[in-house]
């Protein structure tokens, strides 16, 4: 606002006392004609020596923030691996090497004041030399109170010009900021909403038809290639694969978290492309990899899943996730406070309550992607039981790296580098799937191997 302000007033200002200035000072008002080109020339050269600089500065002040962030985030692996001093070492180096570069855009930009000032007294003592010579002499018709005129019109120029360069080496400073800030709101998503959407899911039936998907156009390998499958509505579909087999990216096609490179997804019978995006996605429920819970209380956190959800509604919910016992043994029970990136609670309860927000939508297509990791058999078992009892129609999408937890599946899917190896149920792949045996002849029989 005081730039805009600044930058609206300085001009007009600027315009008007040099119009008086000439009106008032005749010959002396030729003294501008000589400074402001000067004053001119001398903030262009500032400006081409500061932006790079600049330039320079924020590119490593983003490195720098990367870092910092990568610290906070991981401060446990860090101090696990009595990294600290590494660490600030290279905080330290990073955090002077700015400081070297700063200083010396600053340096550049500080001689915008030296100049401002020889420019302002040069026009004084020219006025005042010049001026008093022909009121003496009686060389022109100016007096003694247009001479003082001169010197406050001159003065009110200057400053307007100081004004003036203030703005422009602010926004020299900022022109980094001001384009990446632009780049963000100028960004474009490539997934749209359809002319004449579909508005409502019918069911939760998913058909995979000849799907291959990339993430960049220009990558050779496809992600996951030739995928057909047909899910019916309220089945139980487990997944399972080695890491990097493209699990999550397989179920993140079903809400158009990414659209398919190659085929079609279609969910209630209709291509999710001819979905409204909130439409689809309020009909799909995800609880990914990496849980996350906001900052506020445990109602606030569930409510996320159905903003009209009422207390009977959220301790539903969070029995159904087996969740509810350990709420309870909080002393503010669903009032507790949950602090930010939920560092207060457990993996496994974090991961519950995540499940439990996720119930709360009531949705058509519940999808959990490996997000029982954190909890035991037994507890994984009994949200098992409970979605088959309570969300029977339900599409229920299961990710995980234990067997137990989907060998009760309808349809277990065995993913393997990106393509379908076997699809079928638990005592059907023991039988025509390797790589299904084998991870479970390892989950099954390890322990007492590994003892003898």
């Amino acid at each position: 606002m005081m730039l805009i302000r600044i930058a609206v007033r300085a001009p007009l200002m600027l315009v008007f006392s040099i119009t008086m200035a000439f009106i008032m000072g005749g010959k002396l008002a030729g003294t501008f004609v000589v400074v402001i080109p000067v004053l001119v020339a001398g903030l262009l050269l500032i400006a081409k020596f500061a932006m790079p600089a600049f330039r320079r500065v924020f590119k490593k002040y983003d490195r720098l923030n990367e870092s910092i962030e990568e610290n906070v985030r991981g401060m446990r692996v860090v101090k696990g691996f009595a990294r600290e001093e590494y660490e600030k070492k290279k905080f330290h180096t990073a955090a002077e090497d700015i400081c070297a570069d700063f200083t010396k855009a600053e340096r550049i930009v500080a001689m915008n004041g030296p100049i401002m000032q020889l420019c302002l007294y040069f026009n004084m003592s020219f006025i005042l030399l010049v001026g008093s010579r022909i009121i003496i002499n009686h060389e022109s018709a100016i007096n003694v109170g247009e001479m003082s005129s001169m010197l406050t019109y001159g003065f009110q120029i200057l400053i307007q010009l100081m004004m003036l360069s203030m703005i422009y080496v602010m926004l020299t400073m900022s022109a980094e900021s001001i384009k990446r800030i632009g780049e963000v709101l100028d960004e474009e998503t490539d997934i749209h909403n359809p002319e004449t959407a579909l508005t409502e899911v019918r069911d939760g039936s998913i058909c995979f038809e000849n799907v291959s998907f990339k993430y960049s156009q220009k990558a050779k390998k496809f992600a996951l290639a030739d995928i057909d499958l047909t899910i019916p509505s309220g089945a139980t579909v487990g997944i399972i694969g080695g890491t990097g087999s493209s699990k999550s990216t397989f179920v993140q096609l079903i809400p158009r978290l990414y659209d398919v490179t190659e085929g079609k997804v279609s969910v209630g019978g209709a291509d999710v492309r001819a979905y409204d995006l909130h439409a689809l996605r309020d009909a799909v429920a995800m609880v990914l990899q990496k849980n996350v819970l906001f900052s506020g209380t445990i109602k606030e956190n569930l409510r996320w899943g159905n903003p009209d959800a009422t207390d009977e509604e959220l301790i539903e919910a969070c029995k159904l996730a087996q969740a509810h016992d350990f709420v309870e043994s909080f002393p503010d029970g669903y009032d507790t406070k949950i602090e930010q990136g939920g560092t207060n609670v457990s993996g496994g309860q974090k991961q519950r309550l995540c499940i439990a927000r996720a119930l709360l939508k009531k949705p058509k297509i519940l999808i959990l992607d490996d997000s029982t990791s954190a909890v035991d058999t037994k507890t994984d078992a009994f949200i098992r039981a409970g979605f088959r009892k309570f969300i029977p129609e339900t599409t229920k999408i299961i990710i995980a790296q234990r067997i137990a937890s989907v060998m009760d599946a309808d349809m277990i899917l065995v993913l393997d580098n990106g393509r379908i190896a076997a699809v079928g149920t638990h005592d059907e792949l023991l039988k025509s799937c390797a790589i299904y045996r084998e991870v479970y002849e390892q989950q099954t029989n390890g322990g007492d191997s590994d003892a003898a």
